[in-house]
């Protein structure tokens, strides 16, 4: 026959079991384990606090996912994971945060806001409508999370990156951020976000309405003797650029095809060695958004270089 106690145990061990290892207080003593008890068991290096209101129960290391249940838990009842980690949460991967971030409603008591990990602050746009249904842990719906952590990345580069490896791995869509993008009314990266999502929602539409010769020729670089929105075998699309009397083509690529966090990087460092050899240009249509000035100055230096080799 169990034991009360090891009943009680036994029913903490398997609450945590579902958090992470990790429980609050409160469900503890709800769970008839007593407030001597615990400090017994933290004393005696069998469980450890991870912070005020919140005990793992087991003396390692507490995860990754276990922090998470423990920022939302030590920010109260009305607490919903938020940003980047809520993405992990959900299922994002390659992607790392340095705190969790969650939101609470404006006027909200909670007693720790800001450590090293934990980052709670208060919100206007916080709404009960925003959490996604379902068990596991209290967190906004994805499109949600994706368009705050746009919002709250430190450059545009990150908030394009969060923005596509969301939807490229299946996350959200990129018309659940499109609508909740709408409840944005002010912010200093809101019209940049529209941009990146526009991108996402149709690709050959963004692609088409890029006004690359009025760029090319504001530069001073000769406008392409055919522009052509062309779809390969996988459904993609990319721009082609042609000047025939160089024999340059440049491939401009939609947003969808490649990985976000590579793409831009990779593209720059193909076309420097593309430059001294090949006739053909491959540029991200995340990397006009994102890094425009360096790729409009490789496709000059390819134009030149062009120039000399018909010159020869």
């Amino acid at each position: 026959m169990v034991s009360i106690p090891d009943r009680r145990f036994a029913a903490a061990h398997a609450l945590a079991a579902k958090q992470g290892g990790v429980v609050s207080r409160r469900q503890l003593y709800r769970l008839g384990v007593t407030r001597y008890e615990v400090r017994g068991q933290v004393r005696a290096h069998r469980w450890q606090l991870v912070c005020d209101q919140v005990v793992a129960l087991h003396n390692g290391e507490v995860s990754e996912r276990g922090h998470r249940w423990a920022a939302v838990i030590s920010a109260g009842p009305r607490a919903q994971l938020d940003g980047v980690a809520c993405l992990v949460e959900t299922g994002l991967e390659r992607v790392e945060y340095d705190r969790i971030r969650v939101s609470v409603p404006k006027g909200a008591r909670v007693r720790t806001r800001r450590t090293q990990r934990y980052d709670i602050r208060e919100t206007r746009r916080w709404s009960r409508e925003d959490r996604q249904p379902g068990g596991g842990i209290p967190r906004t719906r994805p499109a949600v999370a994706a368009v705050r952590a746009a919002m709250w990345a430190r450059t545009d580069r990150e908030a394009a990156f969060l923005l596509t490896v969301a939807v490229q791995q299946g996350v959200t869509l990129p018309t659940d951020i499109a609508f909740e993008l709408l409840r944005i009314k002010r912010h200093r990266r809101r019209l940049f976000v529209h941009s990146v999502v526009n991108d996402l929602l149709d690709g050959a539409r963004a692609l088409g309405e890029l006004e690359v010769v009025r760029e090319l020729r504001r530069r001073g670089l000769p406008a392409p003797a055919r522009q052509v929105l062309r779809k390969d075998r996988r459904g993609r699309y990319f721009l082609d650029l042609y000047w025939p009397d160089l024999r340059l083509v440049v491939e401009i690529d939609g947003i969808h095809h490649s990985w976000a966090e590579n793409v831009v990087g990779d593209a720059l460092r193909q076309n420097s060695l593309a430059i001294s050899g090949d006739t053909v240009l491959r540029v991200p249509l995340l990397g006009l958004r994102l890094a425009s000035d360096e790729f409009y100055a490789q496709i000059g230096e390819a134009i030149d270089a062009a120039r000399q080799r018909t010159a020869a």
